[in-house]
């Protein structure tokens, strides 16, 4: 059996990363992907991005990448009160003041999407890794999200399977045929550093393989998480941060 660990949205929370990265290891997975968002909200992005990187872990480029990449606007979110995205402007001007030239380079060269094809029992699965949706690294794809778009993406896009993040919030979903699709998978794996699913764990994704098929399965594990409030409140990135993790203790 061959096994995959699929992760997302560290966001700057190097303790939250090295605890997935010691559960992967100890189920002896050695294949690993990561859907970007290495940065911001937590004080560790270059520690995050030259882990990332020093270990050679194929990386996509999460929104948040491309804008310290590149040093993009900040466009504001309609879902943000004033309180939240000031905390938001702030923190992201953090990131693009402390970001290290070699980590600002590595972001800037990373790659939108990577496919996968797992082959079992004489069957092709083609799997589309992206971080918000086949279109966009910034649109969101809740698991309510309209079940014919995300098969238009599929077809669109010519995969079976697409594993997305972004939205901090996990699930599997399986895709029905219809007459006109053959249908398939749409998997959120979570948010390593950052998870909006109100406890204080970091989530990511195995897909586990032989010749029965491809089982999906969302391990959710806790790290220190006290440990890094107290490095928000401590660094130059606002506390507001802090306080959203202290309310999913």
């Amino acid at each position: 059996m061959n096994t995959i660990a699929i992760f997302s949205d560290v966001h700057g929370n190097l303790p939250a990363l090295e605890t997935v990265l010691a559960d992967i290891r100890n189920r002896n997975i050695n294949q690993l992907y990561c859907l970007g968002d290495l940065i911001d909200f937590a004080p560790w992005h270059n520690e995050v991005i030259r882990t990332i990187r020093d270990l050679g872990i194929p990386c996509l480029m999460g929104n948040h990448d491309e804008r310290i990449a590149f040093n993009l606007d900040i466009t504001p979110l309609l879902k943000h009160n004033p309180t939240e995205a000031a905390a938001r402007n702030a923190a992201i001007n953090y990131s693009k003041q402390s970001i290290a030239p070699d980590c600002k380079e590595y972001l800037s060269q990373l790659p939108e999407h990577l496919r996968l094809t797992i082959s079992q029992s004489g069957k092709e699965t083609d799997i589309l890794l992206v971080h918000g949706s086949t279109r966009s690294n910034n649109e969101y794809i809740y698991e309510e999200h309209d079940i014919d778009d995300i098969r238009k993406m599929l077809n669109d896009s010519q995969a079976d399977m697409v594993i997305m993040g972004h939205t901090h919030k996990s699930y599997i979903r399986t895709v029905p045929a219809t007459a006109d699709s053959k249908g398939g998978m749409a998997i959120n794996c979570g948010s390593v550093g950052r998870s909006r699913e109100g406890q204080p764990l970091a989530s990511y994704l195995i897909l586990e393989i032989d010749e029965e098929g491809i089982r999906p399965e969302i391990i959710q594990i806790p790290y220190p998480v006290t440990a890094v409030i107290e490095a928000i409140r401590k660094s130059d990135i606002p506390d507001f941060y802090a306080e959203f993790l202290m309310q999913t203790i």
